[in-house]
Formats: structure tokens, C-alpha cells, sequence
């Protein structure tokens, strides 16, 4: 049975890097190839699914996290993220730290995808942790919980507009009524997550080479203008290439020009360009001292884009195993009501798959046909599949590993935090997207 081997699987990584506390990476190629065999991928094969898989999740994520990581470095290295960090402080003060992380979050997160939103924000969380002594992850999840649900609840990233485009629902009633389910319900897990017991009893430390251990004087930190400015500065490009996608049609050369310095890569290497200027010839410090940033903040990332690359592989091999097509055929023919199917379908499909992008779009493919006669609105469909498909995070989800290298977990405590979490963001997901419906149609009355 096809899920059983994706259990199997789970349960022999797990045992791998926890008991013979064997290398991430080594651990998911090593598990990637026994289920390739076991799935009957011919054996030839095998090493092109694996550097397919790789290839694909690091092609999208490398240039994004490196970049990333350079600019947090240089701006960790001048004080830039500093001076953010103490606006912060002096804004909500010492105990207000998690809802500063969470209002800055979703602000920057509605457009921003996950992995690039985490990047840029991550080094002032860093800065925070240090300045004000508080544990790692008391900074550190709100900001992720509350990028993780934007960035799967809403358009306009990838997941639910492809999936808005197959129900043929309107991108912009999807994202106003995601809204009034993803900004509660995003909010409350935050700030509650960190207070549960069993995360607090966790206290991983920064890993090294992330952030700058030097702590400045007002006097050298430079000005809060430009350090917002640097780091605001891809957030206004990619949130202007999104809103100006949804807002105009048709194909111009000024449209292709804001597309490109839209897209995640090319603004980060422009914002690379401006750190490296403003933080460094600007205030004094020489391109030397800019370029041993850059350089220290590749070395600190080289494990962590291993591992998120085997992570790739595995999901690879998970799909061109035939999993997705065996939970299509099952769940075919299931009666119940469209949303509850659309949700469930979809977070099989996470379970199984570890890919959110798969997830939607198998399972909008499969409840489609319930859509014409259901009775549904198109947007709570799929802000359904949306949310299903946030719901447990583990191990074959690359998403997965970037959390857990950041915040320096075990693989044990990544799924008690991310796993946990995200499965809790996607009952209640479903449980908003259910509440609205009702709401809808009785306004409709």
C-alpha cells in the first residue's frame, strides 16, 4: 500500500538522524532511493529522480536564501538589523516582542512568499533573541507561524491562485475573504504556540554565522531610514509586481519590466547591491569588510541548502512513485460535502507528498466536478484546498527543513513544533473557511 511505504519511510528517516544520528542529507537521499525501489521506479532512474528533485527545490530556493542571507548578514554586520530590532523594542516594548513579529509578518507576508519573507525577517528576530535575552523560538515562531499562514491561506502566492484559476474564482474575493480567516486564526496560533509547555521547554540557540555577535552603540548603527529602507526595499518590489499581475491584463514591455524586478531573485540582488552600498563605502566601511558578510553567510548556508535539496528529492521521488495518482483513484466517489472533501483530499496529499503545490493541484483537480452542482462558492473551495494543505509538516517537506535548520532543532523537535502547528493552522482554516460559507449564504437569503 502506497501510504504505508510513505510511513515506513517517515519512521526509518526518523530513526536514522535520531538514533544513529546519521547527517541529514546522507539520511534523505539514503531513504529516497529505498523508496524509489520499493515503489518500482527502475533502478537506472533512480539517480536522475533524485537530482530532479534536488535540482528543482534548490533551483528555486538557492538564489532566494543565499541572497537573502547575505543581505540579513550585511545588514546584521553594519547594525542595520539592530536599529530595526530597538524601534521594534521601543514600539511594543520587551513583552510585546511576538505581536511586533506577528504584525510585521503578515505585513510583509501577504505578498511574500514564505521562504523569501522568512529570509528577510529572520535576522531582525535574530537580533531581537539577542538584545532582549529572550529564548529563540519566543521570537522566532509567531514569525513563522504567521508567514506560514499567509503564504498558504491567500493569493497572490502560487498555491491558491493556481488553484483559484481551476474553480475559476475571483483572486480578489479569495484574498478578501482569506483574510477574515487567515489574520484570527494565523494570530491566535502564534501567540499561543510559543506559551504551550513543550515548546518552551525547548532552547535551541542561533546557529552561527546568521547574524552579527557584536553589539552596537547608538552612534554606529546607521540611520533608521535606511535600514528600513534596505529592508523594505524587495518587499515594495515583489509586492508591486503582485498587486500590478492582479490589477492590470494584456502584455506590455513596462509590464515585463516590473515582473522581472519583481520576481524573488532579482530583487533580492538588487537589494544585495543597495545593503552593500549603504552599509558599507556610505558609512565607512570598506568593501572588504561587505564582502567578508557575503561570504560568511554563504558558509553558514552551504548544510542548509544541502539538506533542503535532499528534501527536494525525496518529495520527488514520492511523486514519480505514483503516490499522488493512487490517492486520487481512492478518494474518487467520496460523498461529502465539497469543502470538507476539497480539505481532506488535499491534506492526504500534504501528508503523503510534502508538497503543498502538488497537494492543491491534484485535489482542485479532483473536486472540480462537485463545484458546477455543490452549490459552493469558488473561493471557499479554495481557500479549502489552502488551508488542507498547510497540515502536517514533516519530513519530506523541504519548507520543513529550512525551519528546522534556522531555529537549530532536532528532527524530533521540528515536528513537535512545525508539524503541530501547522496541522492546528489547517482544522481551524477549515473551520473559517465552513463559518464564512454559512455567513455567505445567509446573506444570500
Amino acid at each position: 500500500m502506497p501510504l504505508l511505504v510513505v510511513g515506513i519511510s517517515v519512521l526509518v528517516l526518523l530513526l536514522l538522524m535520531t538514533k544513529l544520528k546519521l547527517n541529514g542529507f546522507a539520511a534523505l537521499l539514503l531513504v529516497a532511493v529505498g523508496v524509489g525501489l520499493v515503489r518500482g521506479i527502475p533502478l537506472e532512474k533512480i539517480p536522475d529522480v533524485l537530482s530532479e528533485g534536488i535540482g528543482g527545490q534548490v533551483g528555486d530556493t538557492m538564489l532566494t536564501i543565499g541572497l537573502g542571507a547575505m543581505v540579513g548578514r550585511v545588514m546584521g554586520d553594519s547594525g542595520a538589523a539592530q536599529r530595526i530590532a530597538g524601534k521594534l523594542l521601543d514600539a511594543f516594548g520587551p513583552r510585546g516582542v511576538q505581536v511586533a513579529m506577528v504584525v510585521t509578518s503578515m505585513l510583509i507576508g501577504v505578498t511574500m512568499f514564505y521562504e523569501v519573507a522568512f529570509i528577510i525577517i529572520v535576522p531582525i528576530a535574530f537580533t531581537l533573541v539577542r538584545v532582549t535575552g529572550a529564548k529563540l523560538l519566543w521570537v522566532g515562531l509567531p514569525m513563522s507561524i504567521a508567514l506560514s499562514t499567509m503564504h498558504s491561506f491567500l493569493p497572490p502566492h502560487p498555491g491558491p491562485t493556481a488553484v483559484a484559476a481551476t474553480f475559476h474564482a475571483s483572486v480578489g474575493l479569495t484574498l478578501f475573504y482569506g483574510l477574515f480567516i487567515a489574520v484570527p486564526v494565523g494570530a491566535l496560533i502564534a501567540l499561543v504556540w510559543p506559551r504551550l509547555p513543550f515548546i518552551r521547554a525547548m532552547n535551541p540557540s542561533i546557529p552561527p554565522g546568521l547574524v552579527s555577535e557584536r553589539v552596537f552603540e547608538d552612534e554606529e548603527m546607521p540611520g533608521l531610514g535606511w535600514s528600513l529602507g534596505v529592508a523594505l526595499f524587495p518587499v515594495v518590489l515583489i509586492a508591486g509586481a503582485a498587486v500590478t499581475d492582479m490589477a492590470t491584463s494584456g502584455s506590455s514591455p513596462f509590464l515585463h519590466f516590473v515582473a522581472f524586478i519583481g520576481s524573488a531573485p532579482i530583487a533580492l540582488l538588487l537589494t544585495l547591491l543597495l545593503a552593500v552600498w549603504a552599509f558599507g563605502p556610505r558609512i565607512g566601511r570598506s568593501l572588504a569588510e561587505v564582502s567578508a558578510s557575503c561570504n560568511s553567510a554563504a558558509q553558514a548556508m552551504a548544510m542548509i541548502l544541502l539538506v533542503i535539496g535532499a528534501g527536494g528529492a525525496f518529495k520527488n521521488v514520492l511523486v514519480e512513485g505514483g503516490i499522488s495518482d493512487y490517492i486520487k483513484d481512492q478518494t474518487h466517489g467520496w460523498s461529502i460535502s465539497p469543502i470538507v472533501l476539497a480539505w481532506l483530499i488535499a491534506v492526504i496529499l500534504r501528508v503523503a507528498l510534502g508538497s503543498a503545490t502538488v497537494a492543491v493541484v491534484t485535489a482542485s483537480g479532483v473536486v472540480l466536478p462537485l463545484l458546477a452542482g455543490g452549490g459552493v462558492h469558488p473561493e471557499m473551495m479554495v481557500l479549502a484546498v489552502c488551508c488542507g494543505s498547510i497540515a502536517f509538516s514533516h519530513v519530506n517537506d523541504p519548507g520543513f527543513w529550512l525551519f528546522k535548520e534556522y531555529f537549530d532543532l532536532s528532527v524530533v523537535e521540528a515536528i513537535k513544533v512545525r508539524t503541530t502547528y501547522t496541522t492546528v493552522l489547517a482544522v481551524l482554516g477549515l473551520g473559517g473557511v465552513l463559518a464564512v460559507e454559512r455567513a455567505l449564504d445567509v446573506l444570500s437569503l
